[in-house]
């Protein structure tokens, strides 16, 4: 299998990760006007999967270092598939929780709750489950991208007119959400050896971690995101039926976005044996500031914004590049 074996290459993937974390939800845009965001999520969930399945057949199947991805398949222990599914699972519910929030309060609510809690816990799980990288310019560089991202939901708070509908159902969607967010990655990790060239027996190596990882979200889609189509947040129920009336167009832009978040999941992973995995969850979940890269100067969402939203944003991002520079650094 393909396996990185120097820091440099190690911190280029997480910033793929980065990239492609925090460009995903830009196809949902793309999807048209009348396609509801619990619809886009099966395409999104098949994305996922599907791109799962391609890197394990290709990159997970070639070279002479590790284990094959089918043979890795065959030889894990049930453990290692619990922790790999748990992942996929906790992983779903949160990021559905979080939208919720999103949904409920607004994004100013949302993000620095969820997605801050869920970068600080994380990293901090992450860390004690594999002590790798200088802590101080860890926690420092992540204490940075907390406040980046304080800053960006305080300007789309700023810059919004409308009132957040429901503030304290949000926070509660938000924390929940935000702790689950924190333990997925540490879930996969749990799966894997972090040796990739001579992987313990009965563990996973990236490929098929990042595959069993997949079906775990889509198991649980028929749960969670069936809920949620029968009672949604926002907006009147949908159905199965509205599903498959949904046009090849649609249904590929969706596909396309799990496939990029998939990207982003694979480099992570396979980022964290050079890396370490504090460090290839804590730059991967600096996508938030991608995101709102997306927002600022490709859709134009703060175009006419005051002044003092402007000084705002530009601090945002000042904070989020010596933030991330930071966290590179403490793994040198």
């Amino acid at each position: 299998m393909y396996i990185i074996n120097d820091y440099p290459l190690a911190v280029f993937f997480c910033f793929i990760t980065m990239l492609c974390w925090g460009s995903w939800a830009n196809t949902q845009k793309l999807a048209e006007g009348n396609w509801r965001f619990e619809l886009f999520y099966w395409d999104y969930v098949l994305g996922i999967v599907l791109l799962s399945l391609v890197f394990g057949l290709t990159l997970g199947s070639i070279g002479e270092g590790g284990r094959p991805f089918l043979e890795d398949l065959g030889q894990a222990d049930l453990s290692s598939y619990w922790n790999a599914l748990a992942g996929g699972v906790v992983f779903n519910l949160a990021n559905i929780l979080i939208v919720a929030a999103i949904s409920v309060s607004g994004m100013a609510v949302a993000f620095p709750v969820g997605i801050g809690l869920a970068l600080v816990l994380g990293v901090l799980i992450n860390y004690i489950s594999e002590q790798k990288g200088d802590p101080i310019l860890l926690f420092m560089g992540v204490a940075l991208v907390t406040v980046a991202i304080v800053l960006d939901a305080m300007a789309y708070k700023k810059n919004s007119k409308d009132k957040a509908k429901d503030v304290s159902k949000g926070l509660k969607l938000a924390l929940i959400g935000g702790v689950l967010m924190s333990f997925f990655y540490f879930l996969v990790q749990q799966s894997m050896s972090l040796n990739f060239l001579s992987p313990e027996v009965g563990r996973f190596t990236p490929y098929s971690a990042v595959f069993v990882f997949a079906l775990g979200i889509l198991l649980s889609n028929f749960l969670f995101n069936t809920i949620l189509m029968k009672k949604p947040v926002d907006g009147a129920p949908v159905s199965y039926k509205d599903y498959f009336a949904g046009n090849f167009k649609v249904h590929l832009v969706g596909i396309l976005g799990g496939a990029i978040w998939c990207v982003g999941m694979a480099f992570s992973i396979i980022a964290s044996e050079q890396a370490g995995p504090a460090i290839s969850y804590g730059l991967g979940q600096g996508a938030t500031m991608v995101a709102a890269f997306w927002g600022v100067f490709v859709w134009k969402e703060f175009k006419g914004a005051s002044t003092s939203t402007q000084t705002m944003l530009k601090s945002m991002f000042a904070c989020f590049i010596v933030g991330i520079i930071i966290i590179i650094y403490a793994g040198i």
